[in-house]
């Protein structure tokens, strides 16, 4: 397959749903026991938007984008991916996690396998692609995160902003419509973190639906669409990154500011 062959099959064809949002969370609840950790979630993500998602620890954000993709389960309310809603039925289940790219504070590669090997497992088992294409997908991507010639090593081989990015290119190697990202940075030295965030933000400018979770608030100023503040469970407000920082309207999240921009 020719690279612009690549390029017109990973290309987000949302024409026909880009007035309706691509992800719809309605009054959406979770418990750990008696630990009610997602408090009534309501929150729409349009084809193409960023969101940054922050808070205090604790405050519920991985959870809720976990859900997303069912990697966590709610017991309340109602979530819709890509027109598909989850509930227990397996076969929704999988429709939406191959159309949701996950990247993790860990890498979750696996060691033992090189890092072509990474990013060919899931187009040849779940898409049932030729490997001589999956290796081609996996180049072109190996390439769009800037380590084609890491394809060859071993994760353990790699640095932790390196291995993050194979992390990425593999995620991507699924052509999803959406990319959850749950503090992708967190796990990484300062200086490896700037190489991820460009990454990030290459995939933004070109129309990948993103909801980040981050405290990484340089990159919400520059990508978000809107900023999406959680505390104890509950989204606390939500606005454009520029009325975000400059006035933002909860007691809650000024204090949640002046912590995390004063450090």
């Amino acid at each position: 397959m020719t690279r612009a062959g690549i390029a017109r099959e990973i290309a987000i064809d949302d024409a026909d749903r880009r007035d309706e949002p691509i992800i719809v969370m309605r009054d959406v609840h979770k418990w750990y026991g008696d630990f009610h950790v997602l408090r009534g979630i309501d929150l729409e993500v349009m084809p193409r938007q960023k969101v940054v998602v922050c808070g205090p620890s604790g405050s519920g954000k991985s959870t809720m984008i976990r859900c997303i993709n069912r990697l966590e389960e709610h017991q309340r309310g109602q979530i819709i991916v890509d027109g598909i809603e989850l509930t227990s039925d397996v076969r929704n289940i999988e429709a939406i996690r191959r159309e949701v790219g996950m990247v993790f504070q860990q890498f979750n590669l696996f060691p033992h396998l090189t890092v072509l090997q990474n990013l060919i497992l899931a187009p040849m088992h779940v898409r049932h692609m030729p490997r001589r294409e999956a290796e081609e997908l996996a180049m072109h991507f190996l390439n769009r995160v800037r380590i084609p010639e890491q394809a060859h090593k071993y994760p353990g081989q790699l640095s932790g902003g390196q291995q993050q990015r194979v992390a990425i290119a593999r995620a991507l190697c699924m052509k999803p419509k959406i990319m959850l990202f749950d503090e992708p940075t967190s796990a990484l030295d300062p200086e490896m973190v700037k190489e991820v965030l460009e990454v990030m933000e290459e995939l933004a400018n070109e129309g990948m639906t993103m909801i980040v979770v981050t405290h990484e608030m340089g990159f919400a100023r520059s990508v978000a669409d809107f900023v999406v503040f959680m505390d104890q469970g509950e989204i606390v407000e939500i606005a454009p990154p520029e009325e975000f920082f400059a006035h933002p309207k909860s007691e809650r999240t000024r204090l949640f500011l002046s912590q995390i921009l004063h450090h």
